[in-house]
């Protein structure tokens, strides 16, 4: 089960609403390159073309099918298939944009840095990261990951997502490199009318991905079986049948 433009886009105007907030918080005012990592289907590279009307704005993203949605979205723009941790664009860039991706990338020691290496002077590195691990969504894909006669096939399922620092050690990370370094951290609380269903199909478009890719088609319909009839009782519905679905992020802002 790879990554699907449709199911991503499925709830696009909650995914897009914190690549709204991040790009408010970017001090750069005049960018002339702006690229965003991890595009996706193009909907955060939309917004950057809104805000950054005169630069010459790129996207890249491991994804085959998403870079083939974000073309037919913003077909004047150019888009690359490359993956984060081995992209040798050196740059230098204006604005670094990345949006819910570098959770699914190791070593943020390392990878920081090496990419505010790669701004201009005044340039800004501009980073969100769902911080959901602990979630009862995800602690629930682990357990029914880890209990059922698929334990073996998703034994490696859960290390896909990078464990997170705090926020001072993110601060720590990227104050040597950049003059300014800002970090915070919002929960949405996102409605869903279709209740634990709901929950299911947003998570089918990120965090569920790893846990289905590696099943064969009865595997998988009975692993959501399972996983829908735990989140139902994780996220009660309310009286109008709805789930109000927390939704933790982190959020950096570093400026060269």
């Amino acid at each position: 089960m790879p990554w699907s433009a449709k199911q991503y886009v499925a709830f696009e105007d909650e995914r897009t609403r914190p690549a709204r907030d991040l790009l408010a918080a970017i001090p750069t005012a005049d960018a002339r390159t702006v690229v965003d990592i991890g595009c996706g289907p193009g909907n955060s590279t939309e917004l950057l073309l809104e805000r950054f009307p005169q630069a010459r704005v790129q996207g890249l993203d491991s994804s085959p099918d998403m870079i083939d949605a974000a073309r037919k979205r913003l077909p004047q723009l150019q888009f690359d298939v490359a993956d984060i941790d081995t992209w040798a664009d050196t740059g230098p860039f204006d604005v670094i944009f990345a949006n819910a991706v570098l959770q699914w990338l190791p070593d943020h020691p390392t990878l920081l840095p090496a990419l505010a290496g790669k701004l201009a002077a005044g340039g800004s590195l501009a980073i969100q990261m769902p911080d959901n691990l602990n979630e009862p969504s995800h602690r629930l894909m682990r357990e029914v990951a880890a209990q059922g006669p698929w334990a073996g096939k998703l034994a490696g399922a859960a290390g896909q997502r990078t464990q997170m620092a705090a926020a001072d050690g993110y601060f720590s990370m990227l104050r040597p490199h950049c003059a300014r370094v800002d970090v915070w951290r919002t929960t949405y609380h996102h409605p869903l009318a279709d209740g634990a269903a709901g929950v299911v199909e947003w998570f089918k478009g990120s965090g569920l991905i790893p846990f289905l890719s590696p099943l064969n088609a009865t595997e998988r319909e009975q692993y959501l079986r399972e996983y829908l009839a735990a989140v139902t009782e994780a996220y009660p519905a309310l009286a109008d049948g709805s789930v109000l679905l927390p939704f933790p992020r982190l959020f950096i802002v570093a400026t060269r």
